[in-house]
């Protein structure tokens, strides 16, 4: 993809989101162990060496042409401590690329605007690649996800898949952190 080779570092006003490395792992464990956390997603946290596991294999990539894999662990400014995780799928990246995101913020960690002001950074982060088509699947009973997809210019479509709603970046998208 032109000028775009893998993430770094995204700075907002109050958060660092900080490329994943394997090493995260040690600490996400915790962040994401609330089995609350996959109420819409399915699944139970994962263990440390499954994270590990996980963590191996995004880092390490795709392995296609066709389909990049970007994560990032959200660090608060103030301290480093990390409160969740970003991901973008970058689907076609030479041709017409198309960034499927999806965002985590710790159950200790909500409520306090986290997920919007990363997910906001990271849209900002992919309008300066060049990357104009954004998607988020969310499930339709998750109010929270859908406040943060609207608060980062994505709006529901008419488009279902595999349940969740497809939400996509509007036209000309309010985005500010």
């Amino acid at each position: 993809m032109p000028g775009v080779t893998e993430s770094s570092t995204i700075v907002t006003k109050r958060l660092l989101l900080h490329p994943l490395r394997l090493e995260d792992a040690d600490e996400m464990v915790g962040v994401l162990a609330d089995p609350t956390l996959h109420e819409f997603t399915g699944g139970e946290p994962a263990t440390l060496a499954e994270l590990r596991d996980r963590y191996g294999s995004w880092v390490q990539g795709s392995g296609s042409d066709s389909e990049m894999w970007l994560n990032w662990v959200v660090r608060r400014s103030a301290d480093a401590a990390p409160v969740g995780a970003l991901q973008a799928t970058i689907e076609n990246p030479s041709t017409r690329p198309e960034a499927f995101v999806a965002w985590t913020i710790g159950s200790a960690w909500q409520r306090r605007g986290y997920a919007s002001e990363a997910t906001i950074g990271l849209m900002q982060w992919l309008d300066q690649q060049r990357i104009r088509s954004v998607v988020a699947h969310i499930h339709p009973d998750h109010v929270a996800s859908a406040k943060v997809a609207n608060n980062a210019g994505l709006e529901p479509t008419d488009d279902v898949v595999d349940g969740e709603i497809v939400w996509r970046l509007r036209s000309s998208g309010d985005q500010s952190v």
